[in-house]
């Protein structure tokens, strides 16, 4: 009983104490509030029914790996071919979202190669400056036309426009090495 007690106390002591950098976590991530606290309880959900929580070396970085994983989870259930304005006919480097991200093949492989492209483009979106970053989520993953985000932050359509073409370009640039693989398959 007084085992319980004190999971019970862990339990809350840690959503206390992540629970609304976490949501802004997810929430700078998702189209809504609403998404971010499905995902959010989702997230609970796995830490509660986690049976070895003590186990875990870095709480914080368990839990964001997690919502990352949920994110990465719900937003592939959306979208499946919404990136493709990677691929530009006009620019000397084609980039396109390889074939195998909206495969119907859902053998443990193809979704290991799926999960590493989604991790590696969160983790290259992280590397952006903000701006550039919200331009590209906020087009690509939350379907806000360019227009809308000008008009949303109060800034050129040019400006927009822009930002979000360097951050194509870097995302280009950072995953390259995962097209080459995917198309080595």
């Amino acid at each position: 009983m007084a085992q319980m007690a004190a999971q019970n106390n862990n339990i809350i002591q840690t959503i206390g104490e992540y629970g609304k950098q976490l949501f802004g976590f997810i929430r700078g991530r998702v189209n809504s509030d609403e998404d971010a606290e499905d995902i959010l309880q989702d997230v609970w959900q796995q830490f509660i029914s986690l049976p070895e929580k003590n186990a875990i070396e870095s709480v914080s970085g368990w839990l964001h790996r997690v919502a990352r994983n949920k994110i990465i989870d719900r937003a592939r259930k959306k979208k499946t071919g919404q990136l493709d304005e990677l691929y530009n006919e006009d620019d000397e480097f084609h980039f396109s979202i390889p074939g195998i991200m909206i495969a119907e093949n859902e053998s443990p492989e193809v979704e290991q190669l799926k999960q590493l492209f989604w991790e590696e483009l969160f983790a290259a979106l992280e590397e952006l400056p903000e701006k550039q970053k919200s331009a590209f989520v906020k087009n690509e993953l939350e379907d806000k036309t360019l227009q809308e985000i000008a008009d949303e932050e109060g800034e050129n359509l040019k400006t927009i426009i822009s930002r979000k073409r360097y951050a194509v370009l870097h995302l280009r640039d950072r995953l390259e090495y995962l097209y080459d693989e995917f198309l080595m398959d």
